[in-house]
């Protein structure tokens, strides 16, 4: 139920607040005045959709506020944790705010949320009920959606979509499997010679750029003895060697060190310098040893790497690419191998889920035809307390084509006239009967409670003895939930439980709203206005009074 609401910004509207009641709220005014100002901006808590254009002139924002009391259940209770939300004594926050840029933010007990989870909770807060909603009756997939709601046919609905899920998945890769058939087959034959090629080399990862780096040295042997020779000399043989004239240089400072002890520093530098030059020309000496032609060893290097360069210019540029290769090649092969296996693996499967799907969605149709007899039988006896007794009202359950919805075809038709047969609702009905057809639905469908409903204009197209009957309608279904009725009929406001005038003021050259909540001789006046225009005649205001009196002593256990 919703228990407060707080708009700024929004529209004509710098700031209004509402407290709302159980039972029915009716909100009355003059056209333009205002009154869609509840709908649209419970419409943007529910997470429709937002626009920059809403925000009142010369502000830089809009923002709504809404106090619910939500009905607890294991459902919310799932979803608000989920979020990291919880409920503070039984009742939510949720707020809007759009932004002059266009962008919106949303907050669920102060905390910011998506407009997506907004929508999540809608089922939970209450719906809309409007003109545009009437159009959607006439959609299959709404009518459908109806009886699922009446059978409470949830749970099969989401074994029905998950088996149509794998069930899909399944005949898209046995399909794929068959069409990619013929082209893997005859690929088999080269990736087989490609595996064996690559294969038979025995690749090692960076094989080909040490090998490079051996070539190098291999055809550079001469040049590498005689400069490392020449090298090895300068560093230790011979008295001008470098190593000699270290030497010296260390004997001297050592004899100079006896007088001067400042030089030890230096010495000392001077014999690390000679255990390194030292170990320097040990190593080059090794490395000139090592450097012995091999001519046997160059061609074999030549070959491996002319055996390698073969397989890069087919395979990739490096040895780890021709071995990525290897690998897909090898995926590919198997794949093709266990074709046959994995064909009939997915033929069995593909059987399996069909059986299983046909079986839930048996189950699920059944269910349908029960409750579309059901739900049209509730509809019909609704609609003879809403002055069309003589219409007949039918919902059939067609087969059609497997869906993740199930296989069933859903439709309501409807004939208002004696003697016609019934057909699809956007061929028969007007309207004034769409509205009231649109209502017996909401009636029959609505047993839980504890929703809030919302009813933009339900009266289109309605007047006279049949406005007096949606009005008793709107006052019994209030009995479970709370209603905001928006409405242009004193025949449908009388019956209000609680009565608000929506109007526009002018302040120091503003326009804005007002809502204000109406008794006694204001509810009077109002009533009387919504008969007869703003000249309110005595008869006008006798009879606005007997109708909020004959409201008022309609209780719901007599409706």
């Amino acid at each position: 139920m919703l228990v407060e609401l707080l708009v700024e910004n929004f529209a004509v509207a710098d700031r209004v607040r509402v407290r709302l009641h159980a039972g029915l709220n009716v909100l009355s005014g003059e056209t333009g005045s205002g009154k869609s100002l509840i709908v649209d901006s419970l419409g943007l808590l529910f997470g429709g959709r937002a626009s920059a254009e809403v925000i009142r002139s010369g502000a830089d924002r809009a923002r709504i506020t809404g106090i619910f009391e939500a009905v607890h259940s294991k459902e919310l209770l799932a979803l608000l944790e989920a979020a990291g939300l919880e409920m503070e004594d039984g009742e939510l926050l949720v707020e809007r705010e759009i932004l002059s840029s266009g962008k919106s933010r949303a907050f669920v007990g102060s905390r910011p949320v998506s407009a997506g989870l907004l929508k999540e909770l809608q089922p939970f807060l209450g719906d809309i009920h409007g003109q545009h909603d009437q159009q959607r009756l006439f959609s299959p997939a709404e009518q459908r959606a109806m009886v699922d709601e009446f059978s409470k046919n949830e749970a099969l609905l989401d074994k029905v979509s998950a088996l149509w899920s794998q069930l899909r998945s399944a005949e898209t890769e046995l399909r794929q499997l068959e069409e990619r058939e013929q082209e893997m087959l005859r690929q088999r034959d080269v990736w087989s010679f490609q595996k064996q090629e690559i294969e038979a080399a025995h690749l090692k990862p960076g094989e080909d750029t040490a090998l490079e780096q051996e070539l190098r040295v291999l055809a550079n042997i001469v040049k590498l003895k005689e400069q490392a020779g020449c090298a090895f000399e300068a560093l230790q043989e011979g008295p001008e060697s470098a190593m000699s004239t270290l030497s010296v240089a260390i004997k001297r400072l050592a004899e100079l060190r006896r007088i001067d002890e400042s030089l030890d520093s230096v010495l000392d530098t001077l014999k690390s310098a000679s255990v390194q030059m030292d170990d320097a020309a040990r190593e080059l000496g090794r490395y000139v040893d090592r450097l012995e032609a091999d001519p046997g060893r160059l061609q074999v290097v030549e070959s491996r790497l002319a055996e390698i360069d073969k397989l890069r210019r087919k395979y990739g540029h490096t040895v780890e690419d021709i071995l990525a290769f290897f690998a897909q090649v090898s995926k590919d092969l198997a794949v093709v191998e266990r074709a046959d296996e994995r064909r009939d693996e997915l033929a069995k499967l593909v059987a399996k889920l069909r059986a299983d799907y046909q079986a839930v969605a048996t189950e699920l149709t059944t269910k349908r035809r029960k409750a579309a007899d059901k739900l049209a039988t509730k509809v019909i006896h609704e609609l003879k307390d809403l002055n069309m007794e003589r219409s007949r009202f039918v919902i059939t359950v067609e087969a059609a084509e497997w869906g993740a919805s199930g296989m069933d075809d859903i439709r309501f038709l409807i004939s208002t006239n004696l003697g016609e047969e019934p057909r699809p609702l956007e061929k028969v009905a007007s309207g004034g009967e769409l509205s009231r057809l649109a209502l017996a639905l909401k009636v029959s469908l609505a047993s839980k409670g504890g929703r809030t409903m919302v009813f933009d204009e339900v009266d289109a197209g309605i007047g006279g003895s049949a406005a007096e009957q949606v009005g008793k309608k709107l006052k019994a279904l209030a009995d479970k939930n709370q209603l905001l009725c928006v409405t242009h009929l004193a025949q449908i406001a009388a019956f209000g439980d609680h009565h608000y005038s929506v109007s526009k003021q002018e302040t120091n050259g503003r326009t804005h709203s007002v809502v204000e909540e109406l008794e006694g001789e204001a509810r009077v006046k109002e009533v009387a206005r919504m008969i007869g225009g703003q000249r309110l005649t005595g008869e006008a205001l006798r009879y606005a009074g007997q109708l909020i009196e004959m409201g008022a002593a309609l209780s719901t256990n007599s409706l």
